[in-house]
């Protein structure tokens, strides 16, 4: 049995061997499998560490978008409404950003779709701002040369205007009759039936009253009536008494009528107030052209 030593002792070698190499598997083996866990946690915090950034990243970039929609709504053009819309669809989508917790790469991936869209249409938008204020300045700019137009053509007729009223005013100047050489007499009559001139009440029977209408060639040529106002010393208009009016709130008492063919050269024209009695004192007698006073002159009986 001299073998069995050694053999034992060789035995014990290997089973020692075996143990050592078993053991040095087992600790490696645990080891990795510790190493790798420790990995797919990193890879996992710094999974989520990338997409929370991201997340955060896509809220600041939507913010200042939303910024950037207001600044575009407060120049209230015809786009205000669409922005305002618009506007709302970036407030929703950073309220379902805002809500999400650790969202995936493929959300993430969506949402940077959904931002790029919006930055897309706000760039639209304001190239059509810019398109509408360009248009609008044009449109300024022309309706003020219309007006600076318009206003050269109303000072042009204003001026105009004047000119005429001017020339018409001329015209009714110069177109205007003149009386002169007033005169009014006491007349009696003879028993031949010659008629007198007289002072005396007692004889007097009647007022001749006589003016001359001074020649004008631009005058209206045609029928022209005048009114006489004879006043006696009560300032009582006697003869026919008549009011007329003449449309523009001004009247006139008159005595009686005077009417008269001018043809554009002077003429003599009269009329006669008759009367059963003619009291002493002075009689005032006024001539009219209308509502306007020509002239008067007066006649004293005693």
């Amino acid at each position: 049995m001299k073998w069995f030593k050694p053999l034992f002792a060789i035995i014990f070698v290997l089973g020692a061997g075996a143990a050592v190499l078993v053991f040095s598997n087992e600790t490696d083996n645990n080891e990795n499998e510790a190493k790798a866990k420790e990995d797919n946690i990193v890879n996992i915090i710094s999974s989520e560490s990338k997409e929370t950034s991201e997340k955060k990243n896509i809220l600041d970039s939507l913010n200042t978008l939303k910024t950037a929609y207001d600044e575009a709504i407060l120049e209230k053009t015809a786009l205000s409404k669409e922005l305002e819309l618009e506007r709302k669809n970036v407030e929703n989508l950073m309220a379902i950003i805002k809500v999400s917790n650790n969202p995936s790469a493929e959300q993430i991936k969506i949402y940077r779709n959904q931002l790029s869209d919006l930055n897309s249409s706000l760039e639209s938008r304001v190239q059509e701002i810019k398109k509408l204020k360009s248009q609008n300045k044009n449109l300024l700019t022309e309706i003020e040369s219309q007006n600076v137009v318009m206003y050269q053509q109303k000072a042009e007729n204003d001026t105009l205007l004047l000119k005429q009223k001017k020339l018409e005013s001329t015209l009714k100047d110069a177109s205007k009759l003149y009386l002169s050489n007033f005169k009014a007499i006491a007349l009696r009559e003879k028993s031949s039936g010659t008629e007198l001139e007289t002072t005396k009440a007692k004889n007097a029977k009647k007022l001749k009253i006589s003016f001359t209408v001074n020649g004008n060639a631009v005058a209206k040529t045609g029928k022209r009536v005048f009114y006489i106002q004879v006043l006696d010393q009560k300032n009582t208009v006697l003869g026919d008494n008549k009011l007329i009016e003449f449309g523009n709130d001004k009247a006139l008492v008159y005595s009686f009528i005077v009417s008269a063919d001018f043809q554009g050269k002077s003429l003599s024209a009269y009329g006669v107030l008759n009367a059963d009695q003619f009291k002493k004192g002075t009689y005032f007698v006024n001539y009219f052209d209308k509502q306007e006073i020509m002239g008067s002159t007066s006649v004293t009986l005693e």
